[in-house]
């Protein structure tokens, strides 16, 4: 199986700066998919950036311009660059990882999520 740990999260002021890491662990030959998803209190969870295993990345329109999502392949991990963070940008973040690898024939069945990581934007 695989486990995800996130951290970086915290209380930052407004136009402040965060970095968030996750590191996936277990039995890991690749990763296809890495992303981050955030959900505020009473709101649906909702994509915040992806980055495929070729480099490319998805920003949600929200946060354009101001996040920056990148990993390092050889040590499993996702990392999301958080400048001129807003209020809104409060939420739980999520680490999520697709088309895990677990040698070079066969995937795990499974998409996996970490435990959730709060941030918490102060006007």
């Amino acid at each position: 199986q695989v486990q995800l740990v996130e951290s970086g999260g915290g209380l930052v002021q407004a136009g402040g700066s965060l970095r968030l890491s996750c590191e996936a662990s277990g039995r890991i030959f690749s990763i296809d998919a890495m992303g981050w998803y955030r959900q505020a209190p009473g709101k649906q969870r909702e994509l915040v950036a992806t980055i495929a295993g070729s480099g490319g990345t998805n920003y949600a329109d929200p946060v354009k311009g101001r996040f920056t999502i990148s990993r390092d392949n050889a040590k499993n991990t996702v990392y999301l660059q958080m400048n001129s963070l807003k209020p809104e940008d409060t939420a739980v973040y999520y680490c999520h990882v697709d088309g895990v690898r677990r040698n070079s024939l066969f995937y795990y069945p499974n998409d996996y999520w970490g435990q959730g990581t709060q941030v918490t934007v102060s006007s």
